[in-house]
Parts: C-alpha cells; sequence; structure tokens
C-alpha cells in the first residue's frame, strides 16, 4: 500500500515538473514547434458559387475565398493596431501614429467589404441567414489571418484579393456590390 503511495506521489511530481519545464519554454519555440491547426476543410456545397479566375482562388466557392480575404485584412487591421498603439502609448510619435490608425481603418473597412460579399454568397446560394453565413465562414477567415505573422506576409497574401473582388463584381454584381477595395 505504501508502495503505490510513492508511485502515485513520484508520477505527480513528474507531471509538475514537466509542466514546469514547458513554461520555462519561450512561447516562440512552443509556436514553431506546435504550428496553430489550419481552419478545417470546408466541403463544397453543389450549390456554391465557384470563382473560375485564374490564381490562389480557382476553384474555391466565392463565399470562401471572400471570407479568406476578409480574414487577412482583419489581420493587417491586427498587426496595424498594434503598431499604432504602441507610437500612441509606448513611444509617442504622432506621424506613425496617424499613418497606422488610417492603415487599420482602411484594412477594416476593406475587411468589411470581403465579409459582406461571403455573406451574400451564403445567403443566396444556401440559403441561410445572415448570422448562421457569418458563423459558417468565420472559421475560415480567422484561419487565413491566424496564419500571418507579419504585414509583409499579410500585404503578401492579400495581393490576389482586389482582382478576386472585381472578377466576382464583373460576374456577381448583386453579391459583390460594393465599391471595390484599394489595390494596395
Amino acid at each position: 500500500m505504501l508502495h503505490a503511495f510513492f508511485k502515485i506521489a513520484a508520477a505527480a511530481v513528474i507531471v509538475v515538473l514537466a509542466t514546469a519545464a514547458q513554461a520555462q519554454i519561450p512561447r516562440q519555440k512552443q509556436d514553431q514547434k506546435h504550428p496553430e491547426p489550419a481552419a478545417p476543410a470546408v466541403p463544397i456545397d453543389k450549390r456554391d458559387r465557384l470563382v473560375v479566375f485564374p490564381g490562389a482562388f480557382n476553384g474555391h466557392p466565392y463565399w470562401l475565398a471572400l471570407a479568406q480575404c476578409g480574414g487577412i485584412y482583419f489581420k493587417l487591421n491586427v498587426l496595424y493596431t498594434d503598431i499604432a498603439v504602441h507610437a500612441r502609448v509606448v513611444k509617442p510619435d504622432p506621424k506613425t501614429n496617424a499613418e497606422y490608425t488610417k492603415k487599420l481603418t482602411d484594412a477594416i473597412k476593406t475587411a468589411t467589404i470581403y465579409f459582406n460579399g461571403a455573406e451574400h454568397f451564403l445567403m443566396a446560394d444556401r440559403g441561410l441567414e445572415r448570422l448562421d453565413a457569418v458563423l459558417t465562414y468565420d472559421g475560415q477567415s480567422r484561419g487565413a489571418g491566424d496564419r500571418l505573422r507579419t504585414i509583409d506576409a499579410a500585404l503578401a497574401a492579400a495581393k490576389s484579393c482586389p482582382a478576386l473582388y472585381q472578377a466576382c463584381q464583373n460576374a456577381f454584381a448583386k453579391e459583390c456590390n460594393e465599391q471595390p477595395p484599394p489595390t494596395s
């Protein structure tokens, strides 16, 4: 009986030590070892209209491509916000603050254009209510943004999004009915 107690106590000590050791690993190294899981694959519904445009989004449902672009621009908003807050609070720099505040405002407006397009496609193609459409694309848009760690990576990922929106607007003006986002 005493022998079993010592085994359990030893196991508990090992667990505590392993947990403490894991906590000592810098966050950056943890991210390298365990990358964030990608958003789950979305089965294509036969009602979905597909992108027929050369590039990364070809063959994907319009709602998915638009949601991913929205997620990329939303991530840009987050990255720009970090810089603006730093320039406003940590090391005051009014010029940098103003520049990045404008960029973050533009990024969130652009993300909204893409999210609205994704909603319109899901509502029209699948007959979803707006809330259900948002819940459908949310994980995919987050996944697209969460994979990006820097402004340069986000800008590179967003490079094909304005052309996608323009193609969408040319083919489906009802779903992509907003002023096209800027190309920069």
